[in-house]
C-alpha cells in the first residue's frame, strides 16, 4: 500500500465520519426540543452533505483512474 492509497483511504474514512456526525446531529435535533430549522439541524445537514459530496467525488476519481 503506497502513500496515495493511504491518502484515499483516509479521505473515505473521514468523509464517512462527517456524514455520520451530520446524521447524528439531525436525529438529535429531531428527537429533542429544537425545531426543524434549528442550528443543530442546519449544521447536521451541512456535515451530511459535505461527507456525501466528498464520497461522491472520491468515487468518481477512483472510476477515472
Amino acid at each position: 500500500m503506497n502513500g496515495r492509497d493511504v491518502h484515499r483511504t483516509g479521505i473515505v474514512v473521514l468523509a464517512i465520519a462527517m456524514a455520520a456526525i451530520g446524521l447524528v446531529l439531525i436525529v438529535q435535533a429531531a428527537t429533542g426540543d429544537s425545531g426543524v430549522l434549528s442550528g443543530r439541524t442546519l449544521i447536521g445537514v451541512c456535515f451530511l452533505l459535505a461527507g456525501a459530496g466528498r464520497l461522491y467525488v472520491e468515487a468518481r476519481r477512483r472510476r477515472r483512474t
